[in-house]
């Protein structure tokens, strides 16, 4: 193809321009439509660099039943994301010096390809810090909601501040629901038998199968007879006969584990406790 046939086009974002060539003419009416709609784009675009929504945040991933685990999970996506943000931080602040020492050279280069390719990696470097803007404001906004949903928690539970206790007591309720959230979803698909696995759980717990498998099976005929009468059975209800399992079977895990030799719970092995000192009978 002649050289004098080969014609180029701009192609104008809102990060950078890129240069490219082309031949056939309805290129042009390509590459302007994409430069009149890039502005927008782009701004549509900052609403997606983060990886999962609010609402996937608290359905699917932070899945724990009981408030003070949900406090736990919470906690540990505020410091993963504060890591990130961190780390991504410091990369960029290593970017801005990086460009500036670009820049620098650029300023005393005198040779004119020397100078084309240094302003080639400037602005790439100018382009990828504007992507990684992006990430940045996506995780300061996660942060942000996951230290709202902390208050939300806190609120719930009624207490301005946790203990590693209170952390402590309420592993056997969260367990023992879990269990059985497990189990029940296993025994649907399977005439209403629980699978292998949460038995083995049920045992680790203290908790005997037989009687896991009666509540199971009766709360689902139950279910079965709310259904016949044309009514819905609702996603609460099942929590409520979650909680119900968990305050029967409270003493479970602790017999159990007292019975092989432990404590469940020893007081003098936490943090944020006050621990009474006993030698002066103060």
């Amino acid at each position: 193809m002649p050289k004098d046939t080969v014609k180029e086009t701009a192609l104008a974002t809102v990060d950078l321009n890129i240069q490219l060539p082309s031949a056939k003419p309805e290129y042009k009416s390509m590459l302007a439509n994409i430069a009149d709609k890039a502005p927008a784009i782009a701004q549509a675009s900052s609403n997606f660099y983060k990886s999962h929504s609010q609402m996937m945040s608290v359905t699917l991933d932070v899945t724990a039943i009981t408030p003070i685990r949900s406090v736990k999970h919470s906690l540990a996506e505020i410091e993963k994301t504060k890591s990130a943000l961190q780390e991504g931080y410091f990369k960029m602040k290593k970017e801005e010096v990086k460009l500036k020492k670009l820049e620098r050279k650029l300023s005393e280069e005198t040779d004119d390809l020397e100078r084309e390719m240094l302003e080639i990696k400037i602005n790439e470097k100018q382009a990828n810090a504007a992507s990684s803007r992006g990430y940045v404001e996506a995780a300061v906004r996660k942060l942000n909601f996951f230290t709202n949903q902390y208050e939300n928690l806190m609120k719930k539970i009624g207490k301005d501040e946790l203990t590693e206790a209170d952390y402590e007591l309420e592993e056997v309720k969260y367990h023992i629901m879990t269990c059985m959230k497990q189990a029940l979803n296993s025994a649907r698909p399977r005439n209403g038998v629980i699978d292998e696995g949460n038995m083995i759980y049920l045992f680790d717990l203290g908790i005997n199968a037989a009687q896991a498998q009666l509540e199971v099976m009766s709360y689902l005929n139950w279910e079965n007879e709310l259904v016949k009468k044309g009514q819905a059975p609702e996603h609460h209800h099942t929590v409520q006969w979650l909680e119900a399992c968990a305050d029967k079977w409270a003493h479970c895990p602790s017999a159990f584990a007292e019975s092989r030799g432990f404590d469940i719970l020893d007081k003098t092995s936490l943090t944020n406790t006050l621990i009474e000192d006993q030698t002066d009978g103060s």
